[in-house]
């Protein structure tokens, strides 16, 4: 999967009747279906029971079990409410009849209001000035660990480039907080709103956790840790295009009882926010 054309057919469901479709999954380098996948397919099960023209403006999700990625995934969607202004939809995803994943979505008119926003950050290198996933495997990779190494190298129709680079072998907890710009690789033009939502669902789970690993970063890392996404909630602020590279900026306020908690938001490269995410992770030492 290198291209977002590669990345949209495998976000696009199969309809089975007005209510339930399946999707199938992509490797992305764990053993596990990635949870921004699902997340992305669950909200494009949503936004096909929409027929009013709303927007996708928030939605709350929990991951119940690891998904099977040889197993197709069966998304119901329950129409909960169409009222004057908001339209709210709850997505429940099985495997094999199992519930691995519940999700509620909420979509608005379009409403003329107030506007503000917080700023970007500032004084951040921009990607011109920065290697990414895949400069530094060619670079690097002899000297990168072999589960990042492995994750790397799949083929992804997303680069990433960290403005704080890790070095694995340095043993010292760093600040709890990460910024990545990423940029889509093929044809970006065309993409209608929903799209565009859903692609940036299922890249708002990639680095969010890397936040809260980094504050223990002298004992803690991917190799000893067992991490899953438990739970996850975005909030979609304005429309965007993915014509240029954009800003995912992250911290982790806490880490607590096995837990890591980080929450982000996206801009645009001119400094525009379009959206804020939140993530609680498991983060459980290994024994």
């Amino acid at each position: 999967m290198k291209t977002v054309s590669a990345l949209l057919d495998i976000l696009r469901l199969t309809e089975h009747s007005e209510t339930q479709f399946s999707g199938e999954s992509a490797d992305v380098g764990s053993p596990n279906v990635f949870g921004g996948q699902v997340l992305a397919q669950a909200i494009n099960a949503a936004c096909r029971t929409i027929t009013n023209q709303r927007v996708l403006h928030s939605m709350h999700a929990y991951f119940l079990e690891a998904g099977r990625l040889d197993v197709l995934i069966v998304y119901n969607v329950s129409i909960v409410r169409d009222g004057g202004s908001f339209s709210v939809r709850r997505v429940t995803a099985e495997q094999n009849g199992v519930t691995i994943f519940i999700l509620s979505a909420s979509f608005h008119k379009k409403e003329e209001g107030y506007n503000h926003q917080i700023d970007m950050p500032s004084n951040i290198k921009q990607p011109e000035e920065l290697l990414s996933w895949t400069d530094m495997l060619n670079q690097f990779g002899d000297a990168i660990p072999s589960r990042t190494k492995a994750f790397i190298q799949v083929e992804r129709p997303i680069e990433f480039k960290p403005v704080e680079v890790v070095n694995p072998f340095n043993k010292e907890d760093l600040p709890s907080f990460t910024n990545v710009w990423f940029k889509l690789m093929g044809d970006v033009s065309n993409l209608d709103l929903p799209s565009k939502q859903q692609i940036l669902t299922y890249i708002s789970d990639y680095n969010i956790l890397a936040a809260a690993m980094n504050r223990h970063a002298s004992k803690a890392h991917w190799g000893n840790t067992q991490t899953a996404s438990l739970d996850h909630s975005m909030w979609f602020f304005r429309d965007f295009d993915f014509d240029d590279w954009m800003l995912y900026a992250i911290e982790s306020p806490n880490t607590s009882n096995a837990r890591g908690f980080a929450r982000g938001n996206i801009f645009t490269r001119s400094g525009k926010l379009i959206a804020s995410v939140t993530q609680e992770g498991l983060m459980r030492p290994k024994k």
